[in-house]
């Protein structure tokens, strides 16, 4: 059954360009992983149905806190749902051999105008595995909407 962990953050981009980062491979590797950590994806397949597979590495080897080996994250995630541009759903299951991490973990990435070019993201994980911390889960997407805050809003200074 698991719990429910929840982060939000408003963000100064459009809900199209916010959308358009939660489905750009560039950009999931530059702005998902949280602090600490560096992500790679591995399968990239971006429609309902479809999904991706990502390998996220702790920065600090000596911490020793990873789900698939003392380093690293392995990640499988499918799309269950696409709305463009108001909602992402995927479905994460997490490679390790503890059973604390397993189950299907469903983030629902939802979207919300906020006025003039500005996007309210709520990021809602269900189903969230024993084994992963709630306060370390609640701090890492907190810190995965800021990183995607920090590019968005940097690609429209760019562009």
């Amino acid at each position: 059954m698991g719990r429910t962990d929840r982060a939000d953050r408003e963000i100064a981009a459009p809900r199209a360009t916010v959308y358009g980062a939660l489905l750009d491979r560039e950009a999931l590797e530059a702005w998902l992983p949280p602090g600490g950590m560096r992500g790679r994806i591995d399968r990239w397949d971006p429609r309902p149905g479809g999904g991706f597979r990502m390998t996220l590495t702790y920065l600090d080897p000596a911490a020793g806190r990873g789900k698939t080996s003392a380093t690293e994250d392995v990640v499988d995630v499918g799309f269950a749902e696409l709305v463009p541009p108001v909602r992402v759903v995927q479905r994460a299951v997490f490679e390790a051999d503890d059973p604390a991490y397993a189950g299907t973990m469903t983030m629902t990435w939802q979207l919300a105008a906020a006025g003039a070019d500005r996007t309210e993201v709520t990021v809602t994980a269900t189903g969230v595995p024993p084994g992963v911390d709630p306060a370390a889960h609640e701090a890492g997407l907190a810190s995965s909407l800021a990183n995607l805050a920090s590019y968005v809003e940097d690609v429209g200074r760019r562009g």
